[in-house]
């Protein structure tokens, strides 16, 4: 039987796991994911959704290699349509571009309902995640950001919740609300050089529309940095 092991990226995301859950993991790549929870007791059963016949196959091939097939069910779709609403406890979608995962979360509204969790982590452009999650009504319960091969990660945790609206400010839904709070290293690395590049850009622009914008942010930032 094959034995899982994760990233440090994936591990993470994997601790966010409801315990003796039902996940789905969107985009599973070879569904390690869900195996490795299964074999470390952190879930009952899994859905791992492939868009791709590749990816799908290599899905199935791990499954079967874990001897882990009554457990994960490998479904070939796009995004959410592999699963039914209220079929799985956690939803996860790990590894994609921001933007790709709001397409997925709202084409797959009618898959959600009021009860699962979120797991969510972009490669890039978190800040299309959170205002996503902000406008419609998913309240962010935690984050992290962390680093692993000179790659930085963001992951955020999202549920839903009638009682609580996070109304989510301009920095917060660009920076993260928990990862503002905590301004670890790693969070000051990312915007150090996300400022550095925007001041360069500036020296090279023209005022414009643009060039304000890009200024202002940096203003932001750096206020945000003084606190």
């Amino acid at each position: 039987m094959q034995k899982i092991n994760l990233s440090k990226r994936l591990k993470k995301v994997a601790s966010y796991i409801p315990r003796n859950s039902k996940i789905a993991d969107i985009g599973s790549d070879h569904a390690y994911l869900p195996c490795y929870a299964l074999q470390n007791g952190l879930i009952k059963e899994a859905i791992a959704g492939e868009v791709n016949e590749g990816p799908y196959l290599s899905a199935v091939h791990t499954v079967e290699e874990c001897q882990l097939s009554t457990l994960v069910q490998c479904r070939l779709g796009n995004g959410l349509s592999v699963i039914r609403k209220e079929e799985v406890d956690c939803i996860i979608i790990a590894g994609m571009g921001g933007e790709l995962i709001k397409q997925i979360l709202e084409n797959g509204k009618n898959q959600l309902s009021t009860k699962e969790r979120l797991i969510l982590q972009p490669n890039v452009g978190s800040d299309r995640v959170r205002t996503w999650l902000d406008v419609n009504d998913w309240s962010i319960i935690d984050e992290t950001i962390l680093e692993e091969d000179q790659h930085i990660y963001e992951i955020m945790v999202a549920e839903k919740s009638k009682e609580i609206h996070q109304n989510l400010s301009e920095i917060e839904r660009l920076m993260g609300p928990y990862l503002l709070k905590e301004k670890n290293d790693v969070f000051c690395k990312k915007w150090g050089h996300e400022a550095d590049k925007l001041r360069k850009i500036i020296e090279s622009l023209k005022k414009t529309t643009q060039t304000d914008d890009i200024i202002k942010k940096i203003e932001v930032f750096n206020e945000r940095e003084k606190q």
